[in-house]
């Protein structure tokens, strides 16, 4: 090879490497978190991408004494630890605890997203197989203390939602909601389980998880279920009974629509102040690390939140095509932002927990964390404070943290939220395979 091809060669190679950088290289967030957090966010310009940013944290889990960092006033502490995976939580009368220990249902996913979905699993301590059960945790004397605990339920496809309605427990399977009669106290169901109605888990089953929450009055079910794409991008049918709420009557025994065009909604409660239901929703990836902001959000029955067309009460997303300009002023604006992917997933008003009064009326959200923003976002749980009116006001408060050490590794991931029989925050952290437990700090007695 003579010298002028040698050098040509050096040059096309660089172009070439410098060609491969520039589309993978991530993309940096322009605006603070906070800008994006809110009743008024920033909605900026949309920087589409090919290949997403990928910006996960790695995993290093917490180490002997080593815990999160909570607000002053506050302490920390293991509620139950050595669970597998443990998710979503459920607060039963007498005040036992029901932990989903749970994961995606088994198997490698198809496709480019598939396949980078399932290595981002991996990478972030999510790549475990499912446990299939659900544990019951019991703190006999009310010390804060689990004292017993008890395989409630097992023989299950990657289960989530639990309710208790009209003497009967339900949980949610990713496929389907199974049911057994419910007796207070009771440490085990037998069986496996009766299916009250199926639910859509076609392939790739991108958002697995189902929700559930009964009306105060036992006679509806609520079930959120995301979408089983970023952008509807595997085709219309492929979302069949996704990115929406539905009830279920017992009365009619029927199940409907109830909202529709959220992603993926995962945390559900009633608002306790105007009995409206509440949401925390995960908005679409490969807009760039400023868009979209995840978002917490009333939910009025027969509503539209826009997915995947519009996002933000009537932002276009060009990318869906063909448009559908025509639906944009039918469609919500939802009433808060959670910050750009921070994968927002529990969610819990203020009045089943006690002295969190300092902090006033309001909820608590668990971010989860982000993987396409760069920098990453979210790890926490924090606090959104709702005005007289019943409406969220002002940014969210950092409550707990550190789930992030100095070198952005990930020691555990908050999930979703529960109060336990003495009124304290209950946090599951699924990577770190714990549940905390935050009391208000006991204050000495006068002397000591």
């Amino acid at each position: 090879m003579n010298k002028h091809v040698r050098n040509l060669t050096i040059i096309f190679g660089l172009v070439g490497a410098g060609a491969v950088y520039w589309a993978t290289r991530p993309d940096e967030a322009q605006l603070p978190l906070s800008a994006t957090e809110g009743v008024k966010p920033q909605i900026g310009e949309a920087r589409p991408q090919k290949i997403p940013t990928v910006a996960i944290a790695d995993v290093a889990r917490w180490q002997a004494n080593d815990r999160p960092k909570v607000a002053d006033g506050y302490t920390i502490e293991v509620y139950a630890d050595k669970l597998d995976h443990p998710r979503n939580m459920f607060t039963l009368p007498n005040g036992d605890v029901l932990v989903a220990e749970t994961n995606k249902p088994t198997g490698k996913s198809s496709g480019i997203v598939g396949t980078i979905s399932d290595w981002l699993m991996d990478k972030a301590g999510a790549g475990v197989p499912s446990a299939n059960r659900v544990t019951l945790l019991r703190d006999k004397d009310g010390d804060g203390n689990v004292d017993e605990r008890h395989v409630f339920a097992e023989g299950l496809n990657s289960p989530f939602g639990i309710a208790l309605a009209g003497g009967n427990i339900f949980i949610a399977n990713t496929d389907a909601i199974l049911w057994w009669p419910y007796t207070d106290g009771q440490t085990t169901v037998e069986g496996k389980g009766k299916v009250l109605k199926s639910l859509s888990a076609d392939a790739p089953n991108m958002h697995w998880t189902k929700n559930l929450l009964a009306s105060e009055d036992g006679k509806t079910l609520y079930i959120a279920a995301g979408s089983n794409s970023n952008i509807q991008e595997s085709g219309q049918a492929a979302e069949f009974g996704r990115a929406r709420i539905m009830t279920y009557s017992f009365e009619k025994q029927k199940l409907e629509n109830f909202a529709r065009g959220l992603r993926n909604p995962v945390g559900m409660d009633f608002n306790p102040w105007t009995g409206a239901l509440w949401t925390v929703v995960n908005e679409r990836d490969m807009l760039g690390s400023d868009l979209v902001p995840d978002y917490l959000t009333q939910v009025p029955e027969a509503s539209d939140f826009g997915w995947p067309h519009h996002y933000w009460g009537g932002y276009t997303d060009y990318r869906v095509q063909p448009l559908e300009p025509e639906t944009r002023e039918y469609e919500e604006r939802p009433d808060y932002a959670l910050g750009t992917h921070t994968a927002p997933l529990g969610l819990l008003f203020t009045d089943g927990l006690k002295g969190f009064a300092s902090l006033g009326q309001g909820a608590f959200v668990a971010r989860h964390g982000s993987w396409n923003r760069y920098p990453m976002a979210g790890y926490d749980v924090v606090f959104i404070r709702f005005n007289q009116d019943g409406e969220p006001e002002g940014l969210p408060v950092p409550v707990v943290t550190g789930f992030l050490d100095d070198d952005n590794n990930a020691k555990g991931r908050p999930t979703m939220l529960a109060a336990d029989k003495t009124g304290a925050l209950l946090i599951s952290d699924d990577v770190g395979n714990v549940i905390w437990r935050v009391p208000p700090k006991v204050k000495a007695a006068p002397g000591q």
